[in-house]
């Protein structure tokens, strides 16, 4: 979906919606070095969602979406979830697969369009709750890092099942009592990062979404490393605060308690040797394009 994709022809511009004509307009669609920056002034490829008001799943979508290298030849794989209300309004290529079957879906897509492009890198990115990722679908999650498939896994982490009345998951910490878990959870919270790490995927971070800076060196980090090694799993923090008991505005401080020195979600980042060499290499291609730019801005000053 580059920008001569989406252009649109003359004769229909004058009925096209507003949103789209601005998207055509201002979105960031071929630019390599895209970031969370442009959020406020690029046309977002999120133009509004059905989520709960302060919902940190909302806040993540924007910095993930602002995040990926290239949107236009980019496809989503979602799963049913808070996550599923949210993709009808995403400006990128999206799939809704069935609960849990996601990782399945993905593996299948990103080979047939390594068929159908051959010449042409599609990033393929999973994008789920705790309960398609970890619970339901954690054979076909740990299948496809088993097999390598070169592709990255972002696991929205509520800590239980949010959209269906609390219920436990195995991303819930020991002890906590919800709705649908009224005597706290009776073990420790699923160590899926260290777990993802042994299962072959090349790059693992976990972290909350409350620093836009670290989610989107995360995200393309992962999606890099994804095209070049195999699997790549991003487990991002985003409380349901609802069902948490907190206010629409204290999501943001929920995540910070958690990201404190000794939290549960204090980041922490796993991969290989090949791959430390690899990201290195990848941020000094990035500041030297940077820099490029900056000096031909100078120029023509």
């Amino acid at each position: 979906m580059s920008k001569e994709k989406i252009q649109m022809s003359e004769a229909l511009a004058d009925i096209m919606p507003p949103e789209y004509q601005e998207l055509v307009a201002t979105a960031t669609f071929g630019n390599e070095d895209r970031s969370w920056k442009d959020i406020g002034t690029s046309k977002e490829l999120i133009e509004q969602h059905s989520l709960c008001a302060g919902c940190p799943e909302s806040i993540a979508f924007r910095f993930i979406l602002a995040s990926i290298p290239a949107p236009e030849d980019s496809v989503f794989v979602g799963s049913t979830g808070c996550t599923s209300l949210v993709f009808p309004h995403v400006g990128v290529q999206n799939i809704h697969s069935l609960f849990g079957n996601q990782n399945a879906i993905a593996s299948g897509l990103h080979r047939a369009l390594k068929l159908r492009f051959p010449d042409v890198h599609k990033d393929v990115i999973v994008l789920a709750g705790d309960g398609a990722t970890v619970d339901i679908g954690l054979d076909m999650t740990m299948q496809s890092w088993f097999r390598q498939e070169k592709f990255t896994t972002i696991c929205f982490d509520n800590e239980l099942y949010a959209n269906t009345g609390g219920q436990e998951s195995g991303l819930m910490q020991k002890g906590f009592v919800a709705k649908m878990a009224p005597t706290g959870k009776k073990f420790e919270k699923v160590r899926l990062p260290e777990i993802a790490f042994e299962s072959g995927c090349h790059y693992v971070a976990c972290l909350t979404v409350s620093k836009p800076n670290r989610v989107e060196k995360a995200i393309r980090n992962a999606i890099y490393v994804s095209r070049e090694f195999g699997p790549t799993y991003v487990q991002l923090y985003t409380p349901c605060i609802l069902e948490i008991g907190k206010q629409s505005m204290e999501g943001l401080d929920e995540m910070k308690d958690a990201e404190t020195i000794g939290g549960r979600f204090v980041m922490k980042e796993f991969m290989t040797d090949e791959v430390k060499v690899f990201l290195k290499e990848k941020d000094a291609e990035q500041k030297a394009r940077k820099k490029a730019a900056k000096e031909a801005v100078a120029v023509t000053a």
